[in-house]
């Protein structure tokens, strides 16, 4: 079977890698020059299994309020008049409750927890490296009232049996040696063993050499105009140029520009840009960088080593599909990793850049079967794209080819929207 992906990014390469090792004759069509080069290219860097949990939860409608009125604030929602954002924000409302925050979570931990092990399996089988470490995420409390709800988050890790450790300060500096040098700054921590950090743009660029050693196809620089299609299938990609590309079945990978892509059809994804921030230093001082990701609670961000160089994500900005960076956000990333780790790594030196999440107002990723038969959906990641690409790819990959995945999936398709407000 020939499969066209839509978008290489770090998920649509995944579905390539996976596509290809199923036996098909994979095209992948990207805008841009290179493989990673959009939301892959430089996020927090984490793989981050025990720490998948949808943003709409309980008590989130408040702390949102207060958040928007934090100098460094992690969330920031630009007026608008566009009917779509505000169709998201209540549906992610609605998600706010017990019962849709159990369900939400119930499916991400699933496909976080075999996304890490599937990823660890393709390291195996390829020796691909990518700056990649296995030694944790250590969440940060500043202050008592974080730690005193430290049980929020343990409940819901107990249930799905994701291992962790509630630290005292000591125990943070034991799995973080360098915040030795800001003991005082911290009362305490929840360390999540079982994760992992890399570098995705990386991992995306080697990975991409690998399917094209296994007969994978990439049109980069090549726009896609929209899809040309019947009420039952699609019959081809029509390209920027006027060319028209056809295949068997067509994997929409285009993250937060996959709806627009789609909504000719019918198909009406829910998802939205969720913008965030990334700040990348070269370390100065190996011993007073951090080891693996250190999240900031209070500002909600996450330090993370990558080789040389220290990773510093973060922020959730409402701003459509703006581009700018803005000097605020950056003020936050920095103030954030200088308190932490104030010799670790050159700010004056920083790169800064900016990303399109696709979020979903249900925090889990569209992956699966739409309403037309040759169409295949895998995006709608969030913050957590790293964190699901490979198992989410895999189990595109299976259904693609009529193949049961390892994992229940049918909660994971676009179908679970229907008929829902």
């Amino acid at each position: 079977m020939h499969v066209i992906i839509l978008g290489g990014g770090v998920v649509g390469v995944t579905s390539a890698y996976y596509l290809a090792r199923a036996g098909h004759r994979v095209t992948v069509i990207e805008r841009q020059n290179g493989a990673g080069l959009e939301t892959s290219f430089a996020n927090a860097g984490q793989v981050s299994p025990g720490y998948s949990a949808p943003w709409a939860a309980p008590g989130i409608p408040v702390k949102a309020m207060k958040w928007l009125l934090m100098r460094h604030r992690p969330l920031v929602v630009w007026p608008s008049f566009e009917p779509r954002l505000y169709g998201w924000l209540a549906r992610m409302l609605a998600n706010c409750t017990e019962e849709a925050y159990r369900r939400n979570k119930g499916r991400m931990v699933r496909l976080a927890e075999y996304s890490r092990d599937v990823l660890r399996d393709l390291r195996a089988e390829t020796g691909i490296a990518y700056d990649h470490r296995e030694r944790g995420t250590l969440q940060l409390f500043r202050t008592a009232k974080q730690l005193d709800h430290v049980g929020d988050d343990t409940r819901v890790l107990d249930a799905y049996g994701v291992p962790y450790a509630v630290l005292d300060p000591a125990g943070c500096i034991a799995a973080e040696p360098a915040l030795a040098r800001v003991a005082g700054t911290f009362v305490g921590g929840l360390r999540l063993p079982g994760d992992e950090t890399g570098d995705a743009h990386l991992f995306t660029q080697r990975l991409a050499a690998i399917c094209e050693s296994l007969g994978v196809v990439f049109h980069y620089g090549t726009s896609i105009a929209g899809l040309r299609g019947a009420d039952d299938r699609i019959e081809g990609v029509v390209t920027a140029d006027g060319a028209v590309l056809t295949a068997d079945a067509y994997v929409a990978a285009m993250g937060s520009y996959t709806p627009a892509l789609l909504r000719p059809f019918g198909i009406d994804l829910p998802v939205y840009p969720v913008k965030g921030y990334s700040l990348t230093l070269p370390v100065l001082d190996a011993e007073a960088a951090p080891v693996s990701t250190v999240m900031d609670e209070t500002y909600k961000v996450a330090i993370t080593r990558l080789g040389d160089r220290i990773r510093v994500g973060g922020t959730a900005e409402l701003a459509g599909f703006s581009a700018l960076l803005r000097a605020p956000r950056r003020e936050t990333l920095a103030r954030s990793v200088d308190d932490l780790f104030p010799a670790g790594g050159d700010l004056a030196q920083a790169q800064f850049w900016t990303g399109l999440r696709p979020m979903t107002p249900d925090g889990t990723p569209i992956v699966g079967a739409t309403r037309l038969a040759n169409l295949y959906t895998n995006t709608g990641h969030g913050t957590l794209g790293w964190t699901m690409a490979c198992g989410s790819g895999r189990v595109l990959a299976d259904l693609v080819s009529g193949r049961e995945p390892d994992i229940a999936t049918p909660d994971l398709a676009v179908a679970r929207y229907v008929g829902r407000a």
